[in-house]
């Protein structure tokens, strides 16, 4: 049964043991996110949380997608592949060949069916409209504060809703929101995203341009605004689909140009005058466990907020992997997949992006390799597709192994790699707003690995590495982790302390062309040792291909080698802010402690302190350019 309203849906949570419910006093600032934190990192992504004690009128709940289980009653399904084999019958229905009267009659009723998903804009006021502040004040809503340097509280959890001012299309995105006053917000969307485009636009136009932020409702709703669906295709269309019901709208009170669905929790109304001087907004601890700095970006006027009586509001966290929005990443990658295969791939069998990954850097993708440079059609079929150009790292291969099983893919892939031949690397191209490893805003280097089946090649044996005799030869070695050696895997990580320029060009050039290693990654001795998925991320994060990855000519097939250290101008010439990595203060911790010890009787560790080394006292690391807006 569909849910209505986010309460049914964190009833069916705590009938099914998938909630905590706190009423101890938590504060939205910061300490919800801590508590957090520590719950989504446990085994299976941890239970969903209920905060009732908020210092407000309504409670919190965190963490509601954070598990296989939790995030399928939210697409209302028992299982993701029910849901791909839905959007695969409807692509077939579609687009398959009817060559009888026959055929083309068999379509009528499933055609009908969907026709009846597609949403309506319905007379009156929904159940999002119960309370209207007749004076907006945002500080009755418990918008949290994330993270320690983060430039206040942040709606992270907001469906916005927009309108082409020429078409009157309307389009559901997701972009965080600040809090700047009572009555006024920060507008964080990306020069790639449709809301901007819409607000250029209306600043062509001379025109104001009306916004409403939706908040909580069906767990659907927010799932489909992050859905990577093609430009145009109306995401309340896909919410429908997802959960075989339509869903109804309603007009905004003072912005009655915009539609909600009457179901949700709140409802934040405003208007953007383009004609304004943008705002300073951030920075914040985002996804990819790194800071996103402060930039400017468009003023939200708060001309109303409605709400329903009971109303709850929602809020996920975002830093260091794993995090809820991999739970986010494991149903679109499912979801999506026959669409992206129908339109682009058709090659494609599976597709797979880690946590470690934090969604757009790294994917692997599963091809039926079909001839030679197949997986090079597919690097650019995939980096020229909607959302999967922000990809950084694209690794293609035609194995029948399960590519998310890694020890035995990379095993088997690293005995049919070689740099020389395999690895190709894209001097620049379209990268996430949110890379801060490019040289340049929005643009950077990809790099693709074609470790599909080749010709025969004699097996080599793992190489030797005389560690203690590497570290005597240079001082900048603190630690170097060869375990992936002892599962077949050539590749070693180094870690370094002390960097000054040419230091890893001078390190990798020796073990490089001497080493008979296929893959040497460089990364910081701050971050923690011996933990490959850190690395993975940390690595991740940190490169731009186009200048941070090379081969190394040697006798077994060249090594690529790949800087992942915090990059500075005085040892790499980078002229960008570095970011700190995502880490919660000591006190804001030991408050935690305190209380789930008294809640709980036990304190779950804090996840985020393994990595405090990497935190610098503020949200910028390294200040390697003037501070100037990137945008």
């Amino acid at each position: 049964m569909s849910a209505n309203y986010l309460n049914d849906f964190i009833q069916r949570l705590k009938n099914k043991g998938e909630l905590k419910t706190i009423s101890h006093f938590v504060d939205p600032v910061l300490q919800i996110s801590e508590f957090t934190d520590r719950e989504c990192k446990q085994p299976g992504g941890g239970k969903a949380l209920l905060f009732t004690n908020t210092g407000t009128d309504f409670p919190v709940i965190t963490n509601m997608y954070g598990s296989v289980s939790r995030i399928c009653e939210a697409l209302h399904c028992k299982n993701l592949s029910d849901k791909e084999n839905e959007i695969r019958q409807f692509f077939e229905i579609i687009t398959s060949p009817k060559d009888t009267l026959a055929k083309k009659l068999s379509t009528l009723p499933k055609l009908k069916t969907i026709a009846g998903f597609f949403p309506k804009v319905v007379s009156g006021r929904g159940e999002c409209q119960q309370v209207v502040m007749k004076q907006p004040d945002l500080a009755k809503i418990p918008v949290l504060k994330t993270w320690s340097c983060d430039g206040g509280r942040f709606i992270t959890l907001p469906m916005v809703n927009t309108k082409d001012p020429l078409t009157g299309v309307r389009n559901l995105g997701m972009y965080r929101i600040q809090i700047l006053t009572n009555d006024t917000t920060a507008m964080h969307w990306h020069r790639h995203k449709t809301g901007a485009r819409h607000y250029q636009q209306y600043k062509s136009l001379g025109k104001r341009m009306p916004v409403a932020i939706a908040i909580g409702g069906d767990p659907v709703y927010a799932y489909s605004a992050t859905a990577p669906l093609p430009d145009g295709v109306d995401e309340y269309l896909l919410a429908g689909f997802l959960r075989h019901k339509r869903v109804n709208l309603v007009k905004c009170v003072t912005q009655p140009e915009i539609e909600v669905p009457a179901d949700v929790d709140f409802v934040i109304e405003g208007y953007i005058d383009p004609a304004e001087e943008l705002v300073w907004e951030g920075p914040f601890g985002d996804h990819t466990g790194f800071y996103s700095l402060a930039d400017y970006y468009p003023k939200v006027h708060v001309t109303a907020i409605t709400h329903r009586k009971d109303a709850v509001y929602p809020a996920t966290i975002v830093g260091i992997p794993p995090m809820e929005d991999a739970y986010i990443a494991v149903a679109t990658e499912q979801i999506f997949k026959f669409p992206i295969k129908a339109a682009f791939v058709p090659e494609l069998e599976d597709m797979h992006m880690p946590d470690c990954g934090v969604q757009h850097n790294i994917v692997i993708a599963k091809i039926n390799s079909q001839y030679p440079g197949n997986a090079v059609k597919v690097k650019n079929a995939l980096w020229g597709a909607g959302q999967m150009m922000f990809n950084k790292i694209l690794i293609v291969t035609d194995t029948e192994l399960p590519i998310r099983d890694y020890g035995k893919l990379f095993k088997e892939l690293s005995a049919n790699f070689e740099p020389k031949r395999d690895v190709y690397i894209d001097r620049g191209g379209v990268s996430d707003v949110l890379d801060h490893a490019s040289r340049q805003f929005a643009c950077g280097g990809k790099i693709m690995f074609d470790v599909t089946a080749k010709e025969h090649t004699a097996a080599l044996p793992m190489p030797a590495i005389d560690v203690d005799g590497i570290k005597s030869k240079f001082n900048s070695i603190d630690h170097i982790d060869i375990s992936l050696l002892a599962y077949g895997i050539s590749a070693v990580i180094i870690y370094i302390r002390c960097k000054e320029k040419g230091t890893i060009k001078t390190i990798a050039n020796n073990i490089g062309a001497t080493s008979g290693l296929k893959t040497v990654l460089f990364v910081d001795s701050d971050l923690p040792v011996d933990d490959l998925s850190a690395a993975l991320w940390y690595s991740a994060g940190n490169i731009d291909p186009a200048t941070d990855c090379f081969v190394i000519d040697n006798a077994t097939g060249g090594c690529l080698c790949a800087d992942a250290t915090a990059k500075t101008i005085e040892a790499d010439g980078f002229t960008r802010q570095w970011p700190s990595a995502v880490v919660m203060d000591a006190q804001t911790v030991a408050e935690v402690d305190g209380m789930q010890k008294e809640v709980f009787g036990e304190i779950i560790p804090s996840p985020s302190q393994r990595f405090k080394t990497l935190c610098g006292d503020e949200a910028v690391k390294y200040w390697n350019a003037d501070g100037s807006s990137a945008n």
